[in-house]
């Protein structure tokens, strides 16, 4: 038999706990409503894959991308300006760092009606966590904006086709990936054309391996401007395809020349400076999506490869710092695998010329 003063004290802890129960409850179906939002705003897991890059061109690679995949490799310009290339029509986004790709993602751009606008922007505000103040809270997990009427980058599903209100949907994890690597003030580029650069989209560039290129055609003649980025990281593109090398420094080009190169260039690989001694320069191979054979130091065989005139190579050895890195590709600079024409994206302004 309970006394009044026990039953009492039950059916107060009754009443607690069932109303401790129901704010336990709301809280779980408040977190549950949070995952749900987050799940329809990123594509399922099992499209937002990194792509490995395989034997293929980066470009190859770039091209065979299903909606939802991607290639990140920081690896292969650890510094430098950032600059990020949208294209409508093949809906890829490319990350450039200084002068080099160091991802590529497909995207879903404005539909019909709520078009994409081209041209080129400033990155304006940055948001991990936001909700769209004009479509029903909708979210926009690692939101970047672009413009004050409500054009950003964004994680969100990706269709495989044009489909947003005009914000430029990425992967969820690429999205979180490029949120990391960029800052407020960034350049983001959208441009229509197709044919978006191979590489570090300057005029300077790509003007190597037609309009300057003319005047370096000989196997010793060169381009070296250096004092056109003083200072700044340094990386070298070397394409087999072109027989070509590029130094940039800071994402500028500041030199090219011809190279001779012994055998077949089978994909993308990439080496960084470890460090330079009395015994001369250290190589290390980097780790890219795909690849198993890394973390190396490179042969004098494998260096000897390369073969470039030697007063070129002693301007190339003056900047050289621990850190910086090589990319050796089978990718055209100039036409690339289609053959293609190259679109220069050039100034502030959004105007372009074609190559």
């Amino acid at each position: 038999m309970q006394t009044s003063d026990e039953y009492h004290r039950q059916h107060v802890a009754t009443k607690f706990e069932g109303r401790h129960t129901s704010v336990r409850a709301r809280k779980a179906l408040v977190v549950l409503i949070g995952l749900l939002l987050v799940s329809l705003a990123a594509p399922s897991a099992s499209l937002t894959q990194q792509r490995p890059l395989g034997s293929g061109t980066v470009m190859q690679t770039v091209e065979g991308l299903k909606h939802g995949e991607y290639l990140w490799a920081p690896e292969m310009s650890p510094e430098g300006p950032v600059l990020i290339v949208v294209s409508l029509a093949t809906q890829r986004a490319i990350v450039y760092r200084n002068g080099v790709p160091i991802g590529v993602s497909t995207v879903s751009t404005g539909k019909k009606g709520h078009e994409t606008p081209t041209g080129v922007f400033t990155i304006l505000q940055k948001h991990v966590v936001h909700k769209s103040s004009l479509y029903d809270d909708a979210p926009m997990p690692f939101m970047q904006r672009l413009t004050w009427r409500g054009i950003a980058l964004h994680a969100g599903n990706l269709p495989g086709f044009p489909a947003s209100h005009g914000c430029i949907r990425l992967p969820l994890n690429f999205a979180k990936l490029l949120y990391g690597v960029t800052k407020l003030g960034l350049t983001v580029v959208i441009t229509n054309n197709a044919a978006v650069p191979r590489f570090a989209p300057t005029p300077d560039l790509l003007a190597s391996g037609s309009r300057q290129g003319d005047t370096a055609r000989s196997s010793n003649a060169f381009i070296w401007h250096p004092q056109k980025a003083p200072t700044g990281p340094v990386s070298i593109i070397i394409s087999g395809a072109d027989k070509r090398i590029i130094v940039l420094r800071n994402g500028i080009q500041i030199g090219s020349a011809n190279v001779e190169i012994e055998g077949e260039i089978g994909g993308t690989l990439a080496y960084t400076l470890r460090s330079v001694d009395e015994l001369g320069t250290h190589w290390v191979k980097l780790p890219l999506p795909g690849q198993s054979e890394t973390g190396l130091e490179v042969s004098p065989e494998e260096r000897q490869r390369f073969k470039v005139a030697e007063p070129f190579r002693k301007l190339v050895a003056s900047v050289l710092n621990p850190g910086m890195t090589v990319l050796v590709t089978s990718d055209s600079l100039v036409s690339g695998s289609t053959g293609r024409k190259l679109t220069v994206i050039v100034g502030e302004d959004g105007e372009s010329t074609d190559n």
